[in-house]
């Protein structure tokens, strides 16, 4: 909220606001890109601005009158010591005068902690200090870091096309699955699925279309799957569905639910509407089972719907 909105409501803080600061600074400091925030010695709020609202959640009414040790934002150092009651740069400024640069976590009005990185100036008139002014912004360095370490971690586990599991994480998943099958003497599916005529699609329709298919096929499946079950992109057009606690007679009546609701998928492409089939193949887990024996299974009953046809389940049996 702008300082003129607020005069009414804010009237003694923003005359006391105006005896500490110049107009021309007040406007400056109004429409920085960073956050700032101005206060007097006793840490009383004055002024808060649009940039700080947008960092913090917290609206120029909900701050301004309150005190820094009423704990709004609740800064903290890298040990977790709340500053505002044990080393406050902000105080020490108000008491000797020198400019401070700190970097500290305050708290969001959503509660999660934000780096930020602050520098702190005194207010100073006739050679006394009226105040302080703290400047703010989010440490883009560490932001950066930590959303480039989730991009990082997603580019390593998910397929950013299908935005489910890719191989490597598919591998990972199923290995895991099966050693946790063995150890409570249970069950686990494979689903091994692949988009009919997929070369074709790519051909007439072009890639960009070819990779709408894909999403929307890995949609309807993650749409179709329990929240325990998993899928991944084992390759091209190829996924795989991990499904655990199911019985062999259970199998093919799963995968042609599959395989139905893929089938009535389409959307609208400027010949009309396009639309896929699949083919499925679809295996239980033995005890011996290895990822790649029991892949390999699927992959075996998934060859042999194409081999019938096409847009069929093939279930494997002993």
């Amino acid at each position: 909220m702008s300082i003129n909105g607020t005069v009414e409501n804010k009237g003694r803080d923003i005359k006391t606001l105006y005896e500490i600061l110049s107009e021309q600074a007040i406007e400056i400091i109004k429409n920085l890109e960073i956050g700032v925030y101005v206060v007097l010695p006793e840490r009383q709020i004055l002024f808060w601005n649009d940039k700080a609202r947008e960092i913090t959640g917290y609206t120029y009414d909900e701050v301004v009158g309150m005190y820094c040790q009423d704990n709004i934002l609740r800064h903290v150092d890298d040990a977790g010591t709340e500053l505002c009651f044990n080393g406050c740069p902000l105080l020490e400024t108000i008491k000797d005068g020198n400019i401070r640069k700190a970097r500290v976590y305050l708290r969001h009005k959503s509660g999660y902690r934000l780096p930020v990185k602050v520098e702190i100036l005194p207010i100073t008139k006739n050679n006394e200090i009226k105040g302080a002014i703290e400047f703010f912004q989010e440490d883009t360095e560490e932001l950066n870091l930590l959303e480039e370490l989730r991009r990082t971690r997603e580019k390593a586990l998910i397929c950013p096309l299908t935005e489910i599991g890719n191989r490597r994480y598919t591998e990972q998943v199923l290995e895991d699955r099966l050693e946790e099958m063995k150890r409570m003497g249970s069950t686990l599916g494979i689903f091994f699925i692949d988009i009919d005529d997929f070369k074709h699609i790519n051909d007439t329709y072009g890639h960009p279309i070819g990779d709408i298919v894909l999403k929307m096929v890995a949609r309807t499946l993650t749409n179709i799957m329990r929240p325990y079950d998993f899928l991944g992109r084992w390759g091209g057009e190829e996924i795989v569905a991990i499904v655990p606690h199911v019985k062999q007679e259970e199998l093919f009546d799963l995968g042609e639910r599959l395989r139905k609701l893929i089938a009535l998928s389409n959307f609208k492409i400027t010949q009309g509407r396009l639309g896929v089939t699949v083919s499925i193949g679809a295996t239980l887990s033995k005890e011996d089972d290895t990822v790649d024996s029991i892949i390999e299974r699927a992959d075996q009953m998934m060859y042999e719907s194409k081999r019938k046809g096409k847009n069929q389940v093939t279930v494997y049996s002993d």
